[in-house]
C-alpha cells in the first residue's frame, strides 16, 4: 500500500502546526518522523493514520482518498495497526487475551506463532502488571500486527523504555517491515535513525529534510 500526503496543513484554533507537507510512504518502508516537541510530528502521524482530518490537503491510500474506502473503522481494522507510548493493554485480560481481542476471527490461530516470534510466547497467561515494560510493549506490537496490517503507526513507542528495550523495539519494526508491512514512527529518539529506511525531519510544522538510507 502506497500512502501519499499532499499539501497537508493543520490548525488547532488559530495556531498552524503543519505547513504544506508532502510525503510518500511505500510498502514495507520503515519511516521515522523525528523532531522536537511542537515540530508537528505527532499531528502528521495522526493525519496519516486516519485518526485526524487535515485542515487542508489530503491523504491517499493506493491513490484513493479516505472517503473512497467507505467505512473508516473497517478500513482501519483490516489495514492499519497502532502502537502508542503507553501500551493501553487491558489490565484484567492476559497478554494473549489482549491480542485476541484485537484479532479478526480468521487470524486468531496466528496469535501464538506471532507471540513466539516476538519472544513473549511464555507470557501469554500473564497480566500486564506481571511483566516488564519491554514485554508489555511487545504485546502491544503483537496486537498491532495480528491482522497483518499494511501499515503500522507508532507514536513515541519507546518513550517509557530504557535504551536496551527501545533498540529492541526498533529492531522488531525493521524485521517485520521485511514482511511488507510499512512502519511509520514519530519519535524524538535520534537512535531510530540507525534502523529506519527513511528519516523525515520536522521543524515548526515543515518537512526540513528527508534522508533515505
Amino acid at each position: 500500500m502506497i500512502i501519499t500526503a499532499n499539501a497537508l496543513e493543520h490548525f488547532y484554533g488559530s495556531e498552524q502546526v503543519l505547513r504544506g507537507v508532502d510525503i510518500t510512504i511505500n510498502p514495507g518502508e520503515f519511516v521515522a518522523i523525528v523532531g522536537e516537541s511542537g515540530s508537528g510530528k505527532t499531528t502528521l502521524l495522526s493525519i496519516l493514520s486516519t485518526l485526524l482530518r487535515p485542515s487542508k490537503g489530503e491523504v491517499r491510500y493506493d491513490g484513493l482518498a479516505l472517503d473512497g474506502w467507505g467505512n473508516i473503522d473497517r478500513f482501519r481494522r483490516h489495514n492499519v495497526g497502532f502502537v502508542f507510548q503507553f501500551h493501553y493493554l487491558i489490565a484484567y485480560l492476559t497478554l494473549r487475551e489482549n491480542i485476541a481481542l484485537a484479532s479478526l476471527p480468521d487470524h486468531a490461530h496466528q496469535i501464538d506463532p506471532l507471540m513466539e516470534r516476538l519472544g513473549i510466547e511464555r507470557l501469554g497467561g500473564r497480566y500486564s502488571d506481571e511483566v516488564s515494560g519491554g514485554e508489555r510493549q511487545r504485546a502491544a506490537i503483537a496486537r498491532a500486527l495480528i491482522n497483518h496490517p499494511r501499515v503500522v503507526f507508532a507514536d513515541e513507542p519507546t518513550g517509557n523504555l530504557d535504551t536496551k528495550n527501545a533498540l529492541g523495539v526498533y529492531e522488531l519494526f525493521a524485521r517485520f517491515s521485511l514482511d511488507g508491512t510499512a512502519f511509520v514512527v514519530a519519535s524524538h529518539d535520534k537512535k531510530i535513525a540507525d534502523f529506519a529506511d527513511t528519516i523525515i525531519e520536522m521543524e515548526d510544522g515543515v518537512v526540513k529534510k528527508i534522508t533515505q538510507r
